[in-house]
This record gives structure tokens, sequence and C-alpha cells, in this order.
């Protein structure tokens, strides 16, 4: 959240640090995609321990989608404002430019090119706290980076510290085609695992040319067929029940729910997470959930990938600002494969 900060705080700032006001897409209410407005408003102020963002892209998750509409209502009670957004300006991930710093920041300096997590994104300006941000890859485009940093981290963590993935063993990622499942598939391959994509329909050669090694697209084939079996299974933002996926885990394998979509508008689907994590501690083999850390070690072992080659963003559309209502219908239909973008500025220099 943007947290003011007082006339006192002191600032370094760079020769382009903005004037007063800026364009940034708001919203007074929760609610669909209709609620946000493409308004002037003041720029944020930081607090003495982050940083202003002169922000060139953003990405769309459902992460995003959850704060527009307060749904599952757990989000509001776990303080993003319980009758209206405590932040009106809508956005998460972002790369962008460093244009100032607040008195103890000491990761970033005025002109850096970052990436990370920020506090209101679709905006030509954005806060963020310097320990949800990175430097830049030099080989990642503002865009590619843009969408990198809520997805991928959140893969990251579900195959290794979550899911301890080991070279060879078999790994089936359900939802494959979407933002985490995109870079679930391209670190599994990365870190030695024999990969199965389940996506949707026309999403085969996208998963294929990503590296996955099998694909599945779930209107044609059901991946419970009987004969495979996986060593970990990571089910992103599915709705598949604990026991068909336990089907087609092995006896000692490891299933990781991602993401808690589904269930009702209270809890969404935490319930099912919940039922999982009850259930493992009374068979061999084991379920579990967990929340991703925006830690900028996380961000930054996310980088290493990016700069090896092991990971490209695999970009599906692209809006400008004005078009964020129009993004984040296209991703309540499920319209597109990878990840959207909001282009801030137009350009694509590294």
């Amino acid at each position: 959240m943007n947290i003011p900060t007082t006339p006192s705080t002191p600032l370094i700032e760079s020769e382009s640090a903005p004037d007063e006001t800026m364009t940034a897409v708001v919203q007074d209410t929760y609610g669909a995609a209709d609620v946000l407005e493409l308004r002037t408003i003041n720029h944020p102020r930081i607090a003495e321990d982050e940083v202003l963002v002169e922000v060139h892209a953003a990405g769309v998750d459902r992460g995003v989608w959850h704060l527009m509409t307060g749904q599952p209502y757990l989000i509001r009670i776990a303080g993003y404002g319980l009758r209206k957004p405590k932040n009106p300006t809508l956005g998460l991930d972002l790369a962008g430019r460093v244009v100032a710093i607040g008195a103890d920041v000491t990761r970033f300096q005025p002109g850096d090119d970052v990436f990370g997590i920020g506090n209101g994104t679709y905006a030509r300006y954005a806060t963020a706290h310097q320990d949800k941000l990175a430097h830049k890859p030099q080989n990642a485009t503002y865009e590619q980076a843009a969408v990198a940093t809520v997805s991928g981290i959140t893969a990251l963590e579900a195959l290794t510290k979550v899911g301890h993935l080991e070279a060879g063993q078999r790994v089936l990622i359900v939802g494959a085609s979407g933002g985490v499942g995109t870079y679930a598939i391209q670190l599994a391959k990365a870190l030695g695992a024999e990969v199965t994509g389940v996506g949707g329909p026309g999403s085969a050669d996208m998963m294929h040319s990503i590296g996955a090694d099998h694909v599945i697209d779930y209107t044609e084939e059901d991946f419970v067929n009987g004969q495979d079996q996986y060593d970990l299974i990571l089910d992103i933002g599915g709705r598949n029940s604990i026991s068909r996926l336990r089907s087609v885990l092995t006896p000692k394998g490891t299933l990781v729910i991602v993401g808690g979509e589904g269930g009702n508008r209270v809890t969404g689907g935490v319930g099912r997470q919940l039922r999982a994590m009850m259930l493992s501690p009374f068979i061999a083999q084991r379920l579990t959930t967990f929340i991703s850390s925006e830690h900028y070690t996380n961000i930054e072992r996310l980088a290493a990938h990016i700069e090896r080659g092991d990971v490209v963003s695999t970009i599906g559309a692209r809006f400008g600002l004005a078009d964020v209502p129009v993004a984040m219908r296209h991703l309540e239909s499920s319209g597109s494969n990878g990840k959207s973008v909001i282009v801030v500025r137009d350009t694509e220099t590294k």
C-alpha cells in the first residue's frame, strides 16, 4: 500500500523525477472491470525505505483481479480495505527506472533499472519497498521483466522450496498455459525434470515451445488416464478434487496447490487447500500449499534464471494504460496463453 511521507522525509531524486500529477488506473469501490477509471491524480510519496519508480510496464495476474473485486472476502479482512480498496490505484508487478529513493534505501540509486512488486503499478509512477525489488536483468526488456515477478517467484518456490524438485523427477503442471504455469514449465526443465503440461485449447504448441516434454489439452484428454504417475504435481489455480490429483501422484509424491481459485466468495479455494493439509499427515503422499514470499532474495533467484536464459517471459497480449479494464476482462475470460502486460511507456529499450 502507498505510505505517504511527511514533507521532512529526505529524498534523493534524479533529474527525471515527476511533476506533482500523473495518470493512473484507479477504483473507488470493489467490483468488476467497470469500476476502473483512468484519472489524473497526485503522484505517490515514498516512505524512507521505499523507492519511486518510473513505470515502463506492469503485469496482469489473478492477484490483481482479486484486489480489484475484493474477492474472496478474506482479502478485505487481511487488510486491503473492508468496504473499498485501501489503495485505490491497481497493479502489483512492474518494471521501470528508479527516480527517487527514501533516506533509508541502500540497495538502489536513481537511474537503476528495476523489476519487482510495487504499490499501484498501473500508473506512470509507483512506489515500492526496496525489499520487493531487484535489478532488471539486462537480457530482458521492460515488458518481459514486468510480468515476471509475481508468477515467476511463485513457480520457483512451488518447485523448489515447497515441492523439493529433484533432477529426473516427473512433474505434472495443471494450468501450465497460464502465467505461473509458463514459468513453472521452464524452471522445471532447467532443474532437470520431465515435464507434462496441462493447458487449454490452442496452447499445445506454446507449451512445447517453452520446454514441456508432454502436453495435454484438458478439453480433449484427461490427465487421469490410469497409466501415468508423477513425483510432483503443481495444481495452479485449479479446481480438481484432491482425490483426482492423488490418483496420479506416486505413492510418496508431492502435491503443491498453487493459488486459491474456485470455492465461495468468502474463502475462495482456501477450503480445498486446508483439506489437503489436514489429510497429508495421515498418508504417505505429501499434500501442501504455500503463500509466496515477495522478498528480494526470491526475485534475485528468478533474475539469475532469466539471465542464464532458463526463463523467457511468455507474453500473450499487450494493453495500454487506458485499456486496463479490457485487460482485466481478457484475464477473466482466460482468453490468452502466457502473461498479459500493461505498456505504460511505449518503449522496448533495455
